[in-house]
């Protein structure tokens, strides 16, 4: 058991049988009365983000979240194979499951998978990655004034807004977290 005082983004706790993860946190005091503590959760099964209110001080379960390097392996349909980095064990893992990681995974890729109490919830991907553009416009000079920005889309088939200089066949650093451009790579 942990209090409200503990609560850190990222943290996991288990409330109503459910598993969430805190994306972010608040606390707010109030003119008369008790402070109380907002926090946004995200259900690590469902990945549905939710906000709840805390009483200053309530105790809510953590839970604990084995994460296990692996490496994803293929795309089979729906599917998604890993191998456990350590007992080169396989798992697989669906669409739904993943959420919209899947689409900045490619085949090869280090990940580390999320797992409670034997039941596999997902995956946590580096902070960025790196991926080819295989379709975009060119991009013409003089088209705007302030540097404006074109479609491309990547080699696993999302889409990301880059700068008219990227062309096709360039390598672009993505962030996972937000689906934003970072640099050309």
């Amino acid at each position: 058991m942990i209090s409200t005082a503990d609560f850190r983004s990222g943290l996991t706790i288990e409330r109503n049988g459910q598993l969430y993860q805190i994306v972010e946190y608040k606390h707010q005091m109030r003119g008369r009365g008790s402070a109380t503590v907002r926090a946004k959760l995200r259900n690590l099964r469902t990945g549905a983000i939710l906000e709840q209110t805390f009483e200053a001080g309530e105790k809510v379960d953590s839970a604990y979240i084995e994460k296990r390097p692996s490496q994803f392996l293929y795309r089979s349909g729906d599917d998604f194979i890993f191998m456990d980095s350590e007992s080169y064990e396989q798992q697989t893992l669906t669409e739904d499951r993943l959420g919209d990681s899947s689409q900045w995974m490619k085949e090869g890729q280090e990940v580390t998978l999320l797992q409670f109490q034997g039941e596999f919830l997902g995956v946590e991907l580096p902070m960025s990655v790196e991926l080819q553009i295989t379709e975009t416009d060119p991009g013409l000079r003089g088209d705007t004034a302030t540097g404006g920005s074109k479609v491309a889309k990547l080699e696993t088939g999302a889409t990301v807004r880059v700068p008219l200089f990227v062309n096709q066949g360039d390598f672009v650093r993505v962030n996972t977290q937000t689906g934003e451009y970072i640099e050309r790579a």
